[in-house]
């Protein structure tokens, strides 16, 4: 039997109301609500030095939005949880975030170890997170979108103008974890091509204090130069014990200090021979860049620095609310659709994803440091580098076996010691 004309409206929108009810995400949001934005950083332990200033790049992009009139006709909310350098802890935050903060997407992580631990928990729930860090690449999530440098964006490229300006004898130095390993098996593999010689290889824990030990070995050795795989505090201990050693004149590079670490170096521990690969840096002179500078220190203070990764967390934040506007909704599954297709003028140039590994397109610079806490840039690219999580002279399933070893906490060994080859 139909129902009367009369009551067919009626029976339409309580239709849409049911339905509402049982489609996450859909009409049950209301217009007025915020849109929740999930931060995810140390703000204490031996990343917090470095980490916090990846909340503020976050903070000021949504406080820009806000101020442009927000998203969608609603505000953003920007809901901060703190990890204390502990990847565990990580996880179960992400999870909070998603499930009883409901947070449309997540800005998470500095190290390679806290995005491993995170990353599964991402993908359980559909979710989108954003990782602003350069990193070893060798990786590639469906829910993820990879901010920072990939290897051929920034290690190969790094390690081949230190060997091209300093010379092919490396000592390689970095915290033990798996971005330092698999980025210095990287940097083994470009220095053998070559011809060179890997004078040693060493690791040390995130929290190391004590570095004189390692001091006296590159004293010893003698190399052209040291490519510095070191995070967070140890960074300091490091240029603090080479200038007690009287080694200011050798040569190092560095892959994970950028302004911030630099500045916390002036005075005893600048090192004048410091060296820093990145796809931003604070002095570039363009137009883009001197803006977001001046309104970062505006809003922080005035004796703020800024970097490559503080820099991407503001970019991710821009380029998901693009990525926002275009799909018409917060929906995560639905914003992870259109955000291959957002792009955006930001402090670092053209930020655009390559679609097909989730990863940006990117410049590469080289810094010397000065004893300001800035680096004087130069391009080592003359464009935009298209990204390459997997470098091509190893098979996808080669790499895997390869991370999956370097993952191995049992293995503990030198590096030509170990098992695999390629």
């Amino acid at each position: 039997m139909r129902a009367p004309r009369s009551l067919l409206p009626v029976l339409l929108i309580s239709a849409t109301l049911a339905a509402a009810t049982l489609i996450p995400g859909s009409f049950r949001t209301s217009v007025s609500e915020p849109i929740r934005v999930g931060v995810l950083h140390a703000g204490s332990g031996p990343m917090g030095e470095s980490e916090r200033g990846l909340v503020d790049g976050a903070r000021l992009a949504v406080e820009e939005i806000n101020a442009e009139g927000g998203l969608l006709g609603r505000r953003l909310e920007l809901v901060v949880a703190e990890n204390h350098s502990d990847q565990t802890q990580a996880a179960a935050e992400v999870e909070r975030l998603i499930l009883e903060e409901r947070v449309s997407v997540v800005l998470a992580c500095w190290t390679s170890a806290c995005r491993k631990a995170v990353t599964p928990v991402v993908e359980q729930h559909r979710h989108l997170m954003l990782y602003v860090l350069q990193y070893e690449g060798l990786e590639q999530s469906p829910h993820l979108v990879y901010m920072g440098s990939a290897p051929n964006q920034q290690i190969i490229p790094g390690a081949r103008w230190a060997m091209d300006r300093f010379g092919s004898r490396i000592y390689l130095v970095g915290s033990d974890y798996i971005f330092p390993r698999t980025a210095n098996r990287l940097i083994r593999d470009l220095v053998t091509a070559a011809g060179g010689e890997i004078s040693a290889e060493r690791y040390v824990p995130m929290d190391a204090t004590d570095l004189d030990a390692i001091a006296a070995e590159i004293r010893s050795l003698a190399p052209d130069a040291v490519l510095n795989t070191l995070n967070g505090d140890a960074n300091r201990h490091l240029f603090a014990a080479l200038r007690a050693a009287n080694l200011d004149d050798m040569p190092v590079v560095s892959f994970s200090v950028a302004e911030p670490e630099l500045r916390s170096m002036r005075g005893g521990h600048f090192h004048r021979e410091h060296y820093a690969v990145w796809g931003y840096f604070q002095s570039l002179p363009d137009a883009v860049n001197r803006r977001f500078v001046a309104a970062f220190r505006e809003r922080f203070g005035a004796d703020r620095v800024v970097g490559d990764p503080i820099v991407s967390s503001y970019n991710g934040i821009r380029l998901w609310a693009e990525a926002v506007r275009e799909a018409g909704t917060d929906n995560s599954a639905q914003v992870n659709r259109s955000i291959g297709r957002a792009s955006l003028q930001g402090p670092s140039g053209i930020v655009a994803l390559d679609a097909a590994t989730r990863h940006l397109w990117r410049k590469v610079y080289v810094g010397h440091a000065r004893a300001d806490g800035q680096f004087d840039a130069v391009e080592i690219s003359e464009a935009p580098v298209r990204p390459a999580p997997f470098p091509a002279y190893r098979s996808r399933a080669q790499w895997r076996a390869l991370i999956d070893l370097l993952s191995d906490e049992s293995i503990r060994r030198p590096p030509e010691d170990q098992p695999w080859a390629p």
